[in-house]
């Protein structure tokens, strides 16, 4: 998550403008087109959604080839549940080009089956599709499937799919925390306490 606002961070920034406190939450509800059309309404700004888009994907695909980490312990989770036989897929608001190389670089892209963008479903991660769709390559239904989200759009959007929600607390989203405790299945501050009994 921290990849995007430093990537509204700088977009912003390069237009003389700082983010406004509800800005993120509004662009996180949003496919990454309707993104930029909303940015462009918003700020007055004159200029194209696809060059936003443009400018969005340059600046992140910079912070992914580099800066993108996974979270502390999921590397060894997502291996335990490999090892375990356990169907692994990736539903994700990032583009291909983006979360690939990272995946490649962090050493886990190998572990996932299947992998599904909102782009391909056409709609935000608010709603179930993106997680469906993924279910549906791993060939399970939501009811067979766990779902890990450190947004709370992500949780209720798998919740409506009917998928176990795992909610991962971590600081981008800490304005969130208390409604990811109430409203996911499991809550975990860290992969680290799920490995003990891998959901």
């Amino acid at each position: 998550m921290w990849v995007w606002q430093e990537v509204d961070r700088r977009f912003l920034a390069r237009r003389g403008i700082a983010v406004p406190d509800d800005y993120m939450a509004a662009v996180n509800a949003l496919e990454f087109s309707a993104a930029a059309r909303y940015t462009i309404d918003r700020f007055a700004l004159d200029e194209t959604p696809q060059h936003l888009m443009d400018e969005w994907m340059e600046l992140s695909r910079q912070a992914y080839a580099a800066e993108v980490a996974l979270k502390p312990h999921a590397g060894d989770y997502l291996r335990t549940l490999a090892r375990r036989g356990v169907p692994l897929g990736v539903a994700t608001s990032a583009a291909p080009e983006l979360f690939i190389p990272a995946l490649r670089r962090c050493g886990v892209y190998g572990l996932f089956a299947a992998f599904t963008t909102t782009r391909e479903v056409g709609r935000g991660k608010q709603f179930p599709d993106v997680y469906l769709e993924t279910a549906k390559k791993l060939g399970l239904p939501a009811s067979r499937c766990a779902v890990f989200e450190d947004t709370l759009l992500g949780i209720r959007g798998a919740k409506r799919g009917g998928f176990l929600t795992v909610g991962i607390l971590e600081p981008c989203s800490a304005h969130e925390a208390d409604d990811i405790r109430r409203e996911a299945d499991i809550t975990a501050a860290s992969f680290a306490e799920l490995l003990p009994q891998p959901v």
